[in-house]
């Protein structure tokens, strides 16, 4: 997945956790894969730099996919509040927190039923695509998956 654009020098935000120039994309294709009320962009996407920064903003209530990937995330919480369940633990989360999810790691991010979660999140451009839980993943997950 190559990215051949060039990233202009500056970006301004505009106060709401949106970018110029920034494009608000779906995060996923509707019945690709479960999850609720989330949008991505991508801030950082160079050619030149084989790493993209994306925000993800989570509505109140909502959730990201559960899934894991050959490749690591590096998180940081920059808006809201809610948990996120990396492998087999649940975690709250708060503005600020760093979250690393390893290779092959189930991981999901679930906003606060009162208000939103936004995250940067970096990941290598060149990126394997996602793997969703069978059955028996789900039923291993489950107590985590209740909480």
């Amino acid at each position: 997945m190559k990215d051949d654009t060039k990233t202009p020098p500056v970006r301004t935000h505009q106060g709401d956790f949106h970018w110029d120039g920034v494009e608000v994309l779906k995060y996923k294709q509707e019945g690709s894969a479960p999850f609720k009320d989330v949008t991505r962009q991508v801030l950082f996407g160079d050619a030149a730099f084989p790493a993209q920064l994306r925000y993800f903003a989570v509505a109140p209530g909502g959730w990201t996919t559960l899934e894991r990937h050959e490749h690591v995330h590096a998180v940081m919480v920059i808006r809201g509040a809610g948990r996120c369940i990396i492998g087999d633990k649940s975690y709250d989360l708060k503005l600020h927190d760093l979250v690393n999810v390893p290779p092959l790691t189930w991981h999901q991010f679930h906003a606060a039923p009162e208000k939103p979660l936004g995250f940067l999140c970096m990941v290598p451009t060149e990126r394997d695509r996602p793997q969703l839980p069978m059955q028996e993943d789900l039923v291993k997950l489950g107590q985590i998956l209740e909480t």
